[in-house]
This record gives C-alpha cells, sequence and structure tokens, in this order.
C-alpha cells in the first residue's frame, strides 16, 4: 500500500489539466473493479481491530482511531446493496475527506492508479437509473468500471437537508428586493445526484431559477446555447460547479469559459468535496471567482449572494478577478 500512495504526491499536477488520479479497488462478493479520485485520499491501511458501538447505522461496521481522529469505517460493498464483508481483518481501509470530514472505507483489495483525462470519464449509461452508486463509468482493460457516488453514499447514512430557515441570515429584505427585481438565474454543475440535489434546493430556497447541467462539458454546451441568444450575464448570473466531473472537469470549465469571449464574463464558483491549500491556488489558476467546499448551505448561499449582488451592479466575473472582487 506504502508505494501505491507514494505515487499520489508525485501526481497532484494533472488537475486543472482535465486530469484525474484513478485509484482502483475491489470489494467484497463482487467481480468488477471500482474506483474514486485519489485527490480525496489521504491514506490506504490494512484494517486494523474495530470498536463496535451501539446504535450504529447500519453500514458502519465499527470505529477505528488513527492518527489522533476517531473514525467510523464504512462496508462500501454492503452500502451499495451488496453482502456484508466477510474476512475483514483481511481488508483494507480507504480513508478519505469527502465534504469536511474524514471517512474510511472498507475494500476488499487495493490494486493500482491509473493517470486518465477526464474526456475518458464518461456518465452513467443511460436507463441506469438513480438507484445505482455511480458518478461516472470508464473502460480499463476491457473491462467496465464504476465510479462511485461517495456523496450518495455518506448522504444515506448521514442525510444534509437543506431547510428553508437555514438561510434566514442570508435572505434579507434588500437581497430579497434585487430578486424580485432582477430574477437571476444560476446554473449549477455537478455529476452526483445527490449533491446536484441538496445545492439546487438552497438556490431554490433563495427564491433563484436554476438550471440543471451533469457535467462540465454539459454546463458549456448550456452556456454556448444561452451566449448565442445574447449577452450571457443578461441570462446567467451565476455558474456553480462541481471539480470533478466526467468528460470537463470543473476547473477545465472555468478556463475554458475564461477564454472565450462571449462566456468570459461568466461569475464562477467552484464548490466541491476537495478541500485545502492546494485546491485554493487552482482556484486562481481557473480562473474562478470563489472556491466553496461541499456543504454547507449558509455558507453556499453567502458565497451566491454576494456572486448576484457583484454581477447586479454590472461587473462581469473576468473583471472581477481582473481588478479583485472587493
Amino acid at each position: 500500500m506504502i508505494g501505491v500512495m507514494d505515487s499520489v504526491n508525485e501526481l497532484t499536477e494533472v488537475v486543472g489539466q482535465n486530469r484525474m488520479e484513478l485509484l482502483l479497488f475491489k470489494l467484497s462478493g463482487l467481480k468488477q473493479r471500482y474506483g474514486i479520485n485519489v485527490f480525496k485520499v489521504r491514506e490506504i491501511l490494512p484494517c486494523p481491530k474495530l470498536t463496535v458501538m451501539p446504535k450504529l447505522q447500519k453500514y458502519v461496521i465499527g470505529v477505528t482511531h488513527i492518527r489522533g481522529q476517531t473514525i467510523s469505517v464504512i462496508d462500501i460493498a454492503y452500502a451499495i446493496g451488496g453482502r456484508r464483508t466477510v474476512n475483514i481483518d483481511k481488508s483494507f481501509m480507504i480513508i478519505a475527506e469527502y465534504n469536511r470530514s474524514t471517512h474510511a472505507f472498507l475494500v476488499s483489495s487495493v490494486e493500482r492508479i491509473l493517470n486518465m483525462n477526464w474526456d475518458r470519464i464518461m456518465p452513467p449509461p443511460k436507463g441506469s437509473g438513480d438507484s445505482n452508486y455511480m458518478t461516472a463509468v470508464t473502460e480499463i482493460d476491457g473491462e467496465l468500471v464504476e465510479i462511485l457516488d461517495v456523496e450518495k453514499i455518506l448522504d444515506e447514512i448521514s442525510p444534509n437537508k437543506v431547510e428553508k430557515n437555514d438561510l434566514d441570515e442570508v435572505y434579507d429584505e434588500e437581497f430579497a428586493r434585487l430578486v424580485e427585481n432582477r430574477k437571476p438565474t444560476v446554473l449549477v454543475a455537478d455529476d452526483s445526484r445527490v449533491a446536484l440535489n441538496q445545492v439546487c434546493s438552497a438556490i431554490k430556497k433563495m427564491n433563484l431559477e436554476v438550471v440543471k447541467a451533469h457535467n462540465g462539458r454539459e454546463a458549456y454546451t448550456i452556456l454556448r446555447e444561452y451566449a448565442s441568444k445574447g449577452p450571457l450575464n443578461e441570462q446567467v448570473s451565476l455558474i456553480i460547479s462541481d471539480v470533478e466531473m466526467p468528460e470537463m472537469d470543473g476547473y477545465t470549465l472555468c478556463s475554458t469559459l475564461r477564454k472565450d469571449p462571449s462566456l468570459k464574463s461568466a461569475y464562477v464558483i467552484l464548490h466541491t468535496s476537495l478541500s485545502g491549500v492546494f485546491n485554493q491556488s487552482m482556484v486562481s489558476k481557473a480562473g474562478a471567482n470563489d472556491f466553496i467546499p461541499k456543504f454547507n448551505p449558509v455558507e453556499l448561499a453567502k458565497a451566491v449572494k454576494k456572486g448576484i449582488i457583484l454581477t447586479s451592479e454590472g461587473k462581469s466575473g473576468a473583471e472581477l478577478i481582473m481588478h479583485g472582487q472587493d
């Protein structure tokens, strides 16, 4: 496992070039391979002896203490509809950071890391339905590999719902008047159905219009269609984009918009389960206006409010980056 994780630090520069590092693994009782983005992974360890506590959620098989932190261990095979993992003592834990918290995912084996273009990562097949746990698929060695929608799994374990009064401190009378007069539209791009619905729910509770896209390429196509009808900033006030998406990632979407004269006015917020200083530097490199780690509805609403106010004053996203937003 040490050799696998050593390569992570050597390959971090692929982010921002529409490339990703895919960690392949297998689950107990399931023949196919699965993958997650390496940039979410902190380390991979043989599964230690777990402490079982009362009233744990059924997919959480126990807790462990790693590097001064107590972490819940989630049986991924069981969570996605398979059988409970047997031979836990021979399994491994992928310790990863999602949505501001650390989780351990139990897997039967970890194989290798592949450096791939996002355009080789495709959306789930049409007709696969909403009950699957895929955000995307890709073909490796002639075999279909599912990239798991970990955010959906985590949401089933601990739902993160947005209530109307959560946003009361953001949606004041002055902003309400601005929204009523302008009728702003926000485009939201995210490949996770759960994350997409969470963001859209928060945006709708601010009385804003929402347009959905399921990856960066679809978002770009939608924005081009808007721009063909007139100035983009008169039709779409703001874009909220995930970073990790099939076909075109959020960094590439943002940098592509900045290079297109008809789209460079876009005000872009990158919204991702990836966090840390590295991502903050990538925001500036890609030309985004803001960066919000997932998922805090109040923080997101504040960032949206800021962007709506700035663009209502006639300022474009590109100009705000060049001259500073404050």
